[in-house]
C-alpha cells in the first residue's frame, strides 16, 4: 500500500496474535517467547563501536542465540526506564508507535518491548519477500527486522506522520547498527523490498505501514 492509498484507508480492527518460540526456542506453539534480561555489562566502548559500525550484506546460516537476540531487541527499542516505560530509542511525542517484527525461517514474530517478549504473528517464513532488492535475491540473513509504523497510535495521520514514522525507524535501526558493531554481528538496512506482498503476507492492518527492513546475522567473509 502506498502513502496515498493509506491516507484514504480507514483504520481496521486489530489482529489477534498467537504465540510461538524461536530457533530451538521457536519450536513450541502458542506460548510467548519470554526473552532473557539484557546483559547491560557487555559491549565495546562507544567510540570503538562507532569506528566499527558498517553495513554488511553477506551472512552465514548460523542462528542467533536467544541471549544475543534478547540483547539486540532491547538495544533496538526496549524499555530502559521502567518507571516511565520509555525506550532506548526516541519516538515523536513518546507515542511508541513503531513495532519490530522479527522474520525467521520458522515464522514471523512481533516484539513486545514492555513485556520483553516475542509473539507469533504468522507461521510462515516471510524473509524471501523482505530480503529482495529490485529483481536480485539478497543473501539469506537468519533474521530480518521489519519496522512497522502503527498509525492507529498517531493523533493525526498526514505527511508529518510519515516523516515521524521514518525517523522513528531510523533511530531504532541505528541502535541495532551499534549493537551489531559491538557484538560482531553483520547488518544492513533494506530500502527496497516487495512491500505490498510483504504487508499482505504479514497480515497487517490498513493502518500499519512498513518503513524499513534490517537484516541481521553473523558475517560471511
Amino acid at each position: 500500500m502506498n502513502r496515498r492509498d493509506f491516507l484514504k484507508a480507514s483504520a481496521a480492527a486489530g489482529v489477534v496474535l498467537a504465540a510461538k518460540d524461536i530457533p530451538s526456542v521457536f519450536a513450541h506453539e502458542f506460548n510467548p517467547i519470554q526473552l532473557l534480561p539484557p546483559q547491560l555489562d557487555r559491549g565495546k566502548p562507544l567510540m570503538q563501536v562507532l569506528k566499527d559500525r558498517s553495513s554488511w550484506r553477506a551472512y552465514t546460516a548460523e542462528e542467533i542465540p536467544l541471549q544475543v537476540l534478547s540483547n539486540l531487541l532491547w538495544a533496538g527499542f526496549g524499555v530502559n526506564r521502567p518507571d516511565s516505560g520509555r525506550r532506548t530509542a526516541p519516538s515523536g511525542m513518546n507515542l511508541q508507535n513503531t513495532d519490530i517484527y522479527v522474520a525467521t525461517p520458522e515464522g514471523l514474530y512481533v516484539y513486545d518491548g514492555k513485556a520483553h517478549s516475542l509473539y507469533q504473528a504468522v507461521a510462515e517464513d516471510v524473509r524471501p519477500l523482505s530480503g529482495r532488492q529490485q529483481t536480485s535475491p539478497l543473501d539469506d540473513a537468519p533474521i530480518n527486522l521489519i519496522y512497522v509504523a502503527d498509525f492507529s497510535k498517531f493523533r493525526r495521520v498526514g505527511e508529518q506522520a510519515f516523516f515521524v514514522a521514518f525517523a522513528n525507524a531510523a533511530f531504532i535501526s541505528q541502535n541495532v547498527y551499534l549493537f551489531c558493531a559491538s557484538e560482531g554481528l553483520a547488518t544492513v538496512v533494506r530500502l527496497r523490498f516487495d512491500k505490498a506482498e510483504l504487508e499482505k503476507a504479514m497480515k497487517l492492518r490498513p493502518d500499519q505501514y512498513i518503513t524499513l527492513v534490517q537484516s541481521v546475522g553473523y558475517p560471511r567473509k
